[in-house]
């Protein structure tokens, strides 16, 4: 089931399975989208790893500059860069052995779906992690 797009018994079992969840470009401004997102993520329960090597922490949690450097396995990569950067994301969740790569509203990236196609991983583009969660939660 790589295309969670419009696929909801996907999406959700997406998010009931995941644990950790690495948010990149997780910003340590609390007026950004991507902190106020992963901030609902940890108090849902999950374990939020901030990949962001222009900030060395946040909140008291280290910042990872790299999908690489987070100390375990990741089972959603919450893309919060543009478009363009999706590409290397999608290359270097396939490295990590992520599962699913999901980016936000307004990043998407038909080369990078195919290539997550490809490799297998459950993707999701241009969907708010956050709003699927409520909603599905709803249902």
């Amino acid at each position: 089931m790589p295309d969670l797009q419009g696929n909801d018994a996907a999406i959700r079992e997406v998010l009931e399975q995941a644990r950790v969840i690495a948010v990149v470009g997780h910003s340590d401004n609390p007026d950004r989208t991507s902190y106020q997102i992963a901030h609902f993520l940890r108090r849902a329960g999950y374990t939020v790893y901030p990949v962001n090597p222009a900030v060395p922490e946040i909140e008291g949690q280290r910042s990872y500059a790299s999908l690489a450097e987070v100390p375990e396995p990741i089972d959603i990569v919450n893309v919060f860069r543009r478009s363009e950067y999706l590409p290397a994301i999608v290359e270097a969740a396939i490295a990590v052995g992520a599962k699913t790569v999901w980016a936000q509203v307004g990043v998407r990236h038909s080369g990078a779906a195919a290539v997550a196609q490809t490799a297998g991983l459950n993707w999701i583009m241009d969907a708010c992690i956050k709003v699927e969660f409520l909603r599905l939660r709803q249902g």
